[in-house]
């Protein structure tokens, strides 16, 4: 069922992971809430005989159920970046898992590394799905969980990630997929499987993944009646959530940079999404 990827759409793959920028370096534009109710625990998940070193972030101060999100990460792995994602989801009232998606805990140190492991994702897609379902499954054993309001939202490899659970149907309410690289057409959907929402958050200048293609993937998701939200934003190249995609664009001269207005506005955009959603 899943599409392998052809010579020539892993030349461009490889191009477009190399753009996700470097998420060691952020600023305070990222960092998550830290207020005394924010509690972290380290999770640890297992997929196909690969330990999964996760974190759950959760308001403890709160009650009851609530809606879970998983985060995933950029190409780069698990690393701070996600993390404070999943804590600001947490300070907005959310049970979130920042996914460690490699497995036992590997970090890219380089882009090199990074292609290493991303590449078998995108070889053979049922790996996202897979690491996924992994990340579902324990958010529904959690007390804290309403577990008939799950979603998932990703940045760059994670927002494929995300669109790629949706594809294969997941139970997800709505993904979200920031400057995230679309399915290609010879991936077929699992048809009248995924019942949820769409969010894709585009930036205008994103030369990896240029408006033809997100153009091309909104009239296909328009054909298969899957509810869509679709969000592009002015000036925003690839990787423009990330604070560290300016310095990491200049490292390795690439045309990717921060832009603080589309930032705010995508994540204002998510919450208003998740609002809808999880209703």
């Amino acid at each position: 069922m899943y599409f392998r990827l052809t010579g020539l759409f892993s030349a461009f793959a490889l191009l477009l992971l190399t753009a996700c920028g470097n998420s060691e370096q952020h600023d305070a534009s990222t960092a998550a809430p830290q207020g005394p109710g924010i509690r972290e625990e380290a999770v640890n998940l297992r997929s196909g005989g690969t330990t999964l070193h996760s974190f759950l972030y959760f308001d403890s101060s709160k009650t009851g159920r609530r809606p879970a999100v998983i985060v995933v990460p950029e190409w780069w792995g698990l690393n701070d970046y996600a993390r404070g994602r999943a804590r600001q989801l947490a300070g907005l009232g959310y049970a979130a898992i920042a996914l460690d998606m490699y497995g036992d805990g590997r970090i890219a140190a380089d882009p090199k590394q990074a292609q290493e492991l991303a590449m078998p994702f995108y070889t053979n897609p049922a790996l996202f799905t897979e690491r996924l379902e992994a990340a579902a499954t324990y958010l529904k054993s959690r007390t804290e969980t309403d577990t008939a309001r799950l979603g998932a939202m990703g940045y760059c490899f994670g927002g494929s990630a995300v669109l790629q659970g949706a594809r294969a149907g997941m139970p997800f309410r709505g993904v979200v997929s920031f400057h995230g690289d679309y399915p290609e057409p010879g991936q077929p959907w699992a048809k009248d499987a995924y019942k949820g929402a769409v969010l894709i958050c585009q930036g205008a200048a994103d030369s990896f993944v240029p408006m033809e293609k997100y153009e091309a993937f909104r009239k296909r998701l328009d054909s298969l009646g899957i509810r869509h939200t679709d969000k592009v934003y002015p000036d925003a190249t690839h990787a423009f959530t990330n604070p560290a995609a300016t310095p990491t664009g200049q490292k390795f001269n690439m045309p990717i940079r921060y832009n603080g207005a589309a930032d705010t506005a995508s994540w204002n955009d998510m919450k208003a999404f998740w609002n809808e959603v999880f209703r």
